[in-house]
Parts: C-alpha cells; structure tokens; sequence
C-alpha cells in the first residue's frame, strides 16, 4: 500500500517488462478470436517523467530516454507505443493501446490513489474495467475469463518480505483457474540465491512450460541494489523465447552501461 511506482517510471525494469508485454499482447492479436487482459498490480495507468516523483529519483533518465535516444528496430513497437501516447505509459495504458474491438482487461490497483487516476482515464471505456482490489486476491477470483484465452500480468512491488513465495503461489492458483492462459511474473534481482530459489519452487509446482527472461546490470555483489530483473512467462507463445533475446539483448545495448557482469537470459525452466 505504500509502494508508488511514480518513483520508477520509465526505468531499466519498466523497460524491460514493457516491452516483453507487448510482445505477448502482439502474439495474442495475431489470431481473430477475442482475448482478455488482467493486471494485477495495473498502478496508476501513466506518470508524467516530469513530475517531482520523478525527478527525484530520475530512473527515466538510464532508462526509457537513453532508449528513445538510442532507437532500436527491435523496440520499435514498444518505443513507438511510449511515444504515440506520452507521458510514461504503465501496463493498463500499453496493454489497451493493444486491444482490439473484443478485447477487454481487467486491471486491479489496492492504492486507492492509483485506482482512482486509473477510473479517471478509463470512464466509459467499454474494453476496461478498473477493481479497488488485491492483484493477489484477484487470480482466484476473476479467473477464468470469458473469453477463454489471453494474459495475466503481475508486477508486484516487492515490499513484503515473502513477495517470492506470493508470486509462486499466484501463478500457481492462477493457473490452476487458467492453465491455457499466458502468465507473465515480473521479479527483482538483487540476491541470485533467492532467485534461484523461485526457480526451483516454480518447477517443483509442476506447472509446464516455464520460461525466465532475465536482465542483469551488473555482477549481483550487492543485494541491496536493484542489480537486474526477470520475467517469468508461463505458456509462451510460439517463438516467444527467440524473441524475448532479441528483446532483452536490445535493452541492454541501448541501456548501454556495460558493467561487468551484464547480459541477458532466457531460461526453460519448464517443458511444455
């Protein structure tokens, strides 16, 4: 309830996420049949990278600027989609850029801050419902859609101590409702110990076809900095993994810092 993500927009790890998530919407446009969105932890929709939130940290800076100013073919949707709608867009302001005239999402905020700036933007759109809830909550409740395929995006805060066993235990009921459906986990890193530790909850869960897109600024010799990030992906589309390389060795070069110890990832931790 205290994290306000006005503090981090448009940095290295919004980059990443965001561009990977309109990857996944992409794939899911490319057949006719309607799909539905759900976000769980939506925020407030968009921050302006000129507000004092903002430029008190100023992560943008490292982050979506030095892309914009460094443009790569690979990024092009997604930088193209940051552009044609200002400010900084957050995941319900990139995903309903996406949808199409079937298409619906579903985003829950708990800050009742950020869901009220959330219903402001989208009054009376028809393709969007906005719920004061828990994202946590929100995987047994709204699930199954409909609509019958689509994507669950959750992107916690990690302010809770236990935030890894939450994101396990999310996917894993959420799958459970939803086991064609696409699930896509962001996660921080700072200690590889507790990553590795996700990991091997994840396949001990059983669930198929688990994929880890990772991107590491530097050497992970310091837990007390956001040293990288990951996004776990269950149920990848067809040549997602490939993509997701492309897309992450993409960031990283335009993000352009090079510390020892940066690269890029992707892991099956799970088969199909």
């Amino acid at each position: 309830m205290n994290y306000r993500h006005a503090y981090h927009a448009g940095n290295f790890a919004d980059c990443f996420k965001h561009a990977l998530l309109v990857a996944l919407l992409d794939s899911l446009s490319r057949k006719l049949a309607p799909y539905f969105v759900l976000d769980t932890h939506a925020g407030a929709g968009g921050y302006d990278l000129e507000a004092e939130e903002a430029r008190r940290t100023d992560e943008a800076t490292p982050g979506i600027r030095r892309l914009l100013q460094r443009p790569s073919p690979i990024l092009g949707r997604y930088l193209g989609l940051v552009e044609q709608l200002g400010l900084y867009p957050g995941s319900p302001a990139l995903i309903r850029a996406v949808l199409r005239g079937n298409d619906h999402l579903t985003c829950c905020e708990l800050h009742p801050e950020d869901a009220a700036n959330l219903r402001r933007r989208f009054h009376r759109d028809a393709h969007v419902e906005v719920h004061e809830r828990s994202g946590w909550e929100a995987l047994g409740a709204l699930l199954p859609p409909r609509e019958r395929r689509g994507l669950v995006f959750i992107d916690p805060p990690f302010e809770e101590r236990d935030e890894f066993s939450m994101l396990t235990d999310g996917l894993r009921r959420g799958h459970a409702r939803f086991s064609h459906g696409i699930f896509a986990g962001w996660y921080p890193v700072k200690k590889m110990a507790a990553v590795r530790e996700f990991h091997g909850g994840l396949v001990s869960s059983g669930i198929p076809d688990i994929v880890s897109i990772e991107l590491h600024l530097r050497e992970t010799t310091n837990p007390e900095r956001l040293n990288g990030c990951g996004l776990i992906v269950i149920n990848p589309p067809y040549q997602f993994e490939s993509q997701a390389q492309s897309i992450a060795n993409a960031v990283l070069d335009g993000l352009g810092d090079n510390e020892i110890g940066a690269g890029a990832t992707v892991i099956r931790l799970a088969d199909e």
